[in-house]
């Protein structure tokens, strides 16, 4: 990456260990990692390599062990529990396998909800999640509730919701894990494109090698480490992730 490029995301030497009874799990040892503005970067490995894990500390869910996470250039390793959550909410976007979308509210008002949170005004917060969903093919379900949603419309709708505070970094864990193969296929894609038109970065954990190689770049955590896979090497190595 051309170092004359900020980067919108940076970990230094992350460690993570856990604990099972007096066992001790290392899940991630020695991780560097930089995102630049405006890179989509898929996330691969096998199951229980620690991908959601290395989210997890990305999102300021959880502090490493050792190491620093850098947002835009600010060490957040130290950040108390205030400064992480403002962050979150001003910073970073979410999307997991499930949806966690609120029963009680139709889709609109679950995009709008975040941005009243952080002070955007009714009539903007309406607008943007009105756009939001018109892009991601939900303009006629928008008052519907997500009871009334398939799965794929209702994960369309946490898409939605992930952007409505525009980001500059999305982190995404598996986003269409939970969906059969043609809706998350067809969802992936749709989150693919929203996010490259809205020119924010992003890192999507996924097991779909097709749908990673759609991304600017991909990245192998292994044994604790990650991996840059160059082009030459996908098909041959995926084959042996899982």
């Amino acid at each position: 990456m051309n170092s004359k490029i900020k980067s919108v995301l940076e970990l230094k030497q992350v460690y993570k260990h856990y604990y099972q009874g007096e066992q001790k799990l290392d899940v991630l040892q020695g991780v560097d990692l930089a995102i630049a503005s405006h890179e989509v970067v898929a996330l691969i490995g096998p199951s229980g390599a620690g991908k959601s894990t290395l989210l997890q500390i990305t999102g300021l869910l959880d502090h490493p062990n050792k190491g620093k996470v850098i947002l835009d250039g600010e060490d957040c390793s130290a950040a108390n529990d205030g400064i992480r959550t403002a962050l979150r909410r001003d910073y970073l976007g979410f999307v997991y396998q499930y949806h966690n979308l609120l029963s009680d509210f139709n889709a609109l008002e679950n995009v709008m909800l975040p941005q009243l949170i952080a002070g955007v005004k009714y009539t903007a917060a309406k607008e943007k999640a009105e756009w939001l969903l018109g892009r991601l093919g939900l303009k006629e379900r928008i008052f519907h509730r997500p009871a009334e949603l398939s799965g794929g419309e209702q994960q369309r709708v946490a898409i939605a919701r992930s952007l409505a505070n525009t980001p500059k970094l999305l982190l995404a864990d598996e986003p269409t894990g939970n969906l059969d193969p043609h809706t998350s296929d067809n969802v992936f894609l749709a989150l693919l494109d929203i996010v490259k038109e809205t020119g924010l970065s992003a890192l999507i954990a996924t097991h779909n090698m097709e749908l990673a190689g759609k991304m600017d770049r991909q990245l192998l955590l292994k044994d604790g480490k990650l991996i840059d896979l160059r082009p030459s090497k996908r098909i041959k190595e995926s084959k042996n992730f899982y």
